[in-house]
């Protein structure tokens, strides 16, 4: 059992190992009801992505990027498209480019919006998850499009609370010790971070704000405000009560260390976690938008507003804090698989449509773009070319040595595109 493993900015806890399918394709959903699914859909949505396994694939690299008259500039994915394939949403077809929401199989156990049957989804367009509609209200096409992609293996994204008897709670798959109890009060992004730095607690001084995935792992999706009466977490702990800003007996958003990179400021955000409602103002109402267990992020600092999306999600910025220390991270030997100031190495986009093709390729940030079609450069060359020459030399060569000799045909110390390998890098095969 491996029960965590860092891979890029953030700790994930793995005690099962997940198979993925590369691939993803869209599907429509169209009611609660499984037999009421499409059949030909029906056994894959089935055995498609937990919400915390869909999450587990989440990259904070990624960027939002900015909207401008030109569309958007400086958007990265927030999944490492290195190994999977993305689409942005089809601007064609009248959505937006940001309508990138990918299906999971967790369905929120109450609803959204004043009533609708909700689903979990993840945005790897916009770095987070939201409890998505079945349909399109209000339109002449109610069917909601998501994309979907496939996984094998289990075990994932099952809890193993521990309570320590000493306000402290440990979870034996990841690892992890939990404080029992919450910070009591909300506070700035900044206050949140002194607070972790000065904390001793229950005789250990080693507190730390938790990271996205780690906070979102101890999610529980079966618990919600509205049908069990509490936060979407396990009863062993306990959470501070909250008036929302509907007026209602709620619970708190709560901050991570993860930024969230967006817009014209990037690293002014950061993650936060509700595990009470994702309230939001929609036609002057305040409701519930995107259910208890969503992901988004707020302002670092500032004051408490509506946000100018389509679900006006409320902006607290003062949000609570649960801190959490220890954890077993297993660094991986050798090389890292990606040099974090080029993510990804290939930045591959799917396009919908023809008539998004040339909007999406803008998307590409600066000299990590796709190269013209035609231009025969292979993904390993990509992958390893960290000067962008068209070549790899021995330095930039991450795989055993042995190999580059083999592939360096000419013994000029560099292995050109004539003398790449085809297909996946020695040792790894594609997943069907």
């Amino acid at each position: 059992m491996t029960p965590g493993e860092f891979i890029g900015p953030v700790l994930i806890p793995i005690f099962r190992r997940l198979r993925f399918r590369v691939l993803s394709t869209r599907i429509c959903i169209k009611s609660t009801r499984p037999q009421e699914i499409p059949e030909k859909n029906r056994s894959s949505f089935q055995e498609s992505f937990l919400i915390k396994e869909l999450y587990s694939l989440m990259n904070y690299s990624g960027n939002t990027g900015s909207a401008g008259r030109g569309g958007f500039t400086g958007a990265v994915p927030f999944i490492n498209t290195d190994y999977f394939d993305f689409r942005y949403g089809d601007t064609s077809a009248g959505e937006r480019l940001i309508d990138a929401q990918w299906l999971s199989s967790t369905q929120y156990v109450y609803t959204t919006m004043g009533g609708a049957a909700t689903l979990f989804g993840v945005n790897f367009a916009d770095g987070r998850i939201k409890g998505y509609g079945y349909s399109n209200p209000n339109t002449a096409h109610p069917e909601k499009k998501f994309f979907a992609r496939y996984v094998r293996g289990n075990g994932y994204g099952q809890n193993d609370f521990r309570d320590n008897g000493d306000e402290t709670v440990t979870d034996r798959a990841t690892g992890l010790m939990w404080m029992k109890t919450d910070s009591g009060k909300g506070m700035d992004w900044e206050d949140a971070l002194e607070y972790a730095e000065t904390a001793d607690f229950s005789g250990y001084s080693d507190w730390r704000l938790p990271n996205a995935k780690e906070l979102q792992y101890i999610v529980d999706y079966e618990r919600s405000p509205d049908t069990t009466g509490s936060a979407a977490i396990d009863p062993v702990f306990k959470t501070s009560v909250i008036k929302n800003e509907a007026g209602q007996k709620d619970f708190p958003y709560f901050w991570t260390s993860t930024t969230h990179l967006e817009g014209m400021k990037p690293g002014k955000q950061g993650v936060y976690i509700a595990f009470g409602r994702g309230m939001g103002q929609m036609n002057g109402r305040n409701l519930d938008v995107h259910g208890a267990g969503t992901q988004r992020s707020d302002p670092k600092s500032g004051q408490g507003n509506i946000s100018k999306g389509p679900q006006g999600d409320w902006i607290r910025v003062n949000n609570f804090v649960r801190l959490v220390r220890g954890g077993s991270v297993v660094e991986r030997s050798g090389e890292p698989m990606a040099d974090p100031s080029a993510y990804p190495h290939q930045l591959r986009i799917e396009n919908t449509s023809p008539d998004t093709r040339t909007s999406i390729n803008a998307l590409s940030p600066g000299s990590r773009t796709q190269p013209p079609a035609g231009s025969g450069t292979g993904r390993f060359i990509l992958r390893q070319d960290r000067n962008g020459d068209g070549r790899i030399s021995r330095d930039e060569f991450k795989d055993p040595s042995r190999h580059f000799d083999r592939f360096d045909r000419n013994n000029d110390g560099y292995i050109s595109e004539d003398e790449a390998p085809q297909g996946p890098p020695p040792g790894k095969r594609r997943v069907q």
